[in-house]
Order: structure tokens, then sequence, then C-alpha cells
């Protein structure tokens, strides 16, 4: 051997320990940062409530794990195909049901609210609300329900009866695209539109338009029940005891247009897939559901992160990777759906636990250069 040749395979085998070395590049097994994750759900135990976690890239899943019970008394365990309730990722759901609408004619973003609720008290009020204000929880509607005093009729409240306060604001809390308010029945208003529009039951449209050109064939809404057998239960710990706390223990649990789709984490990350392959609506939408909307008499204090029903953050020069997401967070379940387009990274959780893990499996992905992140996760039942 020359030592031309010796010298050359010697940069080659350099070079191939820099590549599997150098953390940003990896698309496929990474053992570090499998055992970095893996370590942050070292105390999880396998006879209480867990969860299931997903990172996927460039198509690929770079770790997935399971754990606990999804359902304590029939010691079901918790896997990637368990189906939970996602809470308010449900909201995505909402909206684009509402954008495919949009886009076949049926209604526009920017009618006025009056037109689908004549029986609205105020009709100034009405006339100034759109379905774009809604969407983006600009609309300056307060949440007037008063569940914690009506407790016993919020169990079983559904959209129309979570909605129905709303309809008999008198004052706004602020001008309708000016500033942001999270809403939860803001999105029960908006799933009884799809009902007014289309003279079916929201939740079928949503299946038939998004569920089945996305593949999940397992996913579900709550219609007036739950679906009770084979999904995990949501639990809190009370007193070192795990008690159920779901249907029948959580106020406004029964409404489904803030937070009644069941999934699993295998499913959600298809529903990502089904978005950037863009099978249920156009790319044009897809894409312009993933910005920042902001109105031309925005006076918030800070700019605004909000998409259509996705929070947007990281754009720009933040020194953060570009993170569109979605959170869930409903009884005793938790969840959380994360996509960086940038690095095609998508993560997908769900727990029935009521604990939540997004902010430490961000940390562990910035750590081994896996995306640009710190930023803390919020949180909206």
């Amino acid at each position: 051997m020359t030592k031309k040749t010796y010298l050359l395979i010697v940069m080659v085998l350099a070079l191939g320990a820099i590549l599997i070395l150098w953390p940003g590049k990896k698309s496929g097994s990474d053992s570090r940062l499998t055992a970095a994750l893996d370590s942050l759900f070292s105390e999880m135990k396998a006879d209480e409530p867990g969860g299931s976690f997903m990172v996927m890239k460039d198509g690929k899943t770079l770790w997935s794990a399971s754990y606990g019970l999804a359902d304590i008394e029939t010691n079901m365990k918790f896997t990637g195909s368990t189906v939970a309730n996602i809470g308010s990722i449900s909201k995505t759901f909402v909206a684009y049901g509402i954008l495919i609408l949009h886009q076949q004619g049926k209604l526009s973003l920017d009618d006025k609210i009056k037109e689908y609720f004549p029986d609205f008290s105020n009709e100034e009020i009405a006339d100034k609300v759109r379905i774009i204000h809604l969407i983006t929880h600009t609309s300056g509607l307060p949440d007037s329900r008063d569940v914690s005093s009506n407790r016993e009729f919020f169990l079983t409240a559904g959209d129309e009866e979570n909605f129905a306060p709303l309809k008999l604001t008198d004052s706004l809390e602020f001008e309708p695209g000016s500033n942001w308010t999270y809403s939860n029945p803001a999105y029960n208003g908006l799933a009884l539109i799809i009902e007014k529009v289309t003279g079916t039951k929201w939740q079928e449209f949503i299946s038939e338009n998004i569920f089945k050109p996305s593949g999940m064939k397992t996913s579900t809404i709550t219609d007036g029940s739950w679906p009770d057998s084979g999904v995990a239960h949501g639990y809190r710990q009370v007193d070192g005891t795990w008690e159920e706390y779901d249907y029948g223990e959580f106020p406004t649990f029964n409404a489904a247009g803030n937070g009644g789709v069941w999934s699993s984490v295998e499913e959600l990350i298809k529903y990502v897939e089904a978005m950037n392959d863009c099978k249920f609506i156009d790319c044009e939408t897809i894409a312009m559901s993933k910005r920042v909307w902001e109105f031309p008499n925005w006076k918030g204090s800070e700019p605004s992160t909000q998409g259509l029903s996705w929070v947007v953050t990281g754009p720009g020069d933040s020194g953060r990777s570009l993170c569109i997401e979605h959170t869930g967070s409903q009884g005793g379940f938790r969840a959380h759906l994360m996509i960086y387009p940038e690095e095609d990274i998508i993560v997908s959780w769900i727990t029935n636990n009521s604990q939540t893990y997004s902010d430490q499996i961000r940390k562990v992905l910035a750590e081994h250069g896996y995306i640009k992140d710190v930023i803390s996760s919020y949180f909206e039942d």
C-alpha cells in the first residue's frame, strides 16, 4: 500500500466518523438521543397511568416509546396505537373543517357570525365578529360560561350548550382582531357553523373529509358519549391514589368542538403527513393555516404567534427553530403535536397521567443538535 493510498483511507475513515458523530445531521437511529429521551421517563411505573411518545425525522422514526397503563381497571398497556383524548389539538381539525368549506366556496372566513347565529342578543357584536376571529382567538367574546357554580350542567353540556352563553354577550373584552384571548367556546361555535353549512354532524364531516383521506382509521370524535372500550382513561393522583378524571368527573369534557377528538400518537403522525402531502385540502390553504395571522388593528403587547388554530413560534431571527404546534389538556389527558418543518421533525405524544413532557423533550432535542428550540411549552385546556 502506498503512502498516498494509506492517507486517503485515513481521511475517508475520519470523515465517516465525523458524519456519524455530528448530531444535527442524523435521520436514523441515534443511540445517544434515545438514551437521553428514555432517561426522561425512567420513573414511570408499569402499573400506573403513562403515555406514548414518538419523534419522527425525514419520514422515519427517530425515537418512540410507551409507558404504563391506558386503563388501570383492565391493565391495558399504553402503546403508540392507543386511542386517547387529545384535548385542544382537536381545534386544528375543527379549523381545517372550516377551511375545507372555505375552499369549497360554502363560507368565507370573513363571514359575520350573525349569519350563523341570528339569535345573538347584541346584533352589533354579532356584526363585528367574523369567523376568522373565532379561529384565531381574537373575537373579544368573553368566556361567560359559569362552569364553577354550574358544574353538574357542564358535565353533560355539548357544543350548543357551551356556546350559548356567548350569544348573551353585551360587551366585548376588546375589539375583534386587536388582541388575543384563548377561547374554548369559540371552537364550539365553529363546530356548530360546520353543521349549519353542511346539514350534517360536524363529527361526521371531519371523519369523512380529514380522518379518511389521512388514513386515521381508529380516530373518532365525542358525540354525546365517549368511546368506552379499547381506549385510554384519563387519571389524576389524589392523596397518592390514581382517580379517573374524564367523563363524569371533568366538566366540559362532553363538549367536542374544543377538545373532542380521540386519536393515537401514530395517527397524529399520519395527520401531519397528510397535511404535508395536502391530502385533505389544497397546499396553499395548508401553508396559510401555518402562518401567523395578524390583523391590521392588532394592539397586543407582543407580536401575535397565532395561526389558523396552530401556534407558530421561532421564525425570523429569533435563534429558535420554526415550530408549528398545538397542545391538548382535557381532564387527566395531556397531548402535544409539534412540527419543525425546517428540520423535518415531528414530535407527537399523549399521556393519561395529567403530566406534560414537552419542555424536557425539546431540551434533549436541542442538546443533541436536532432543533434550536428552548422555548417553554404553553398549555391550554
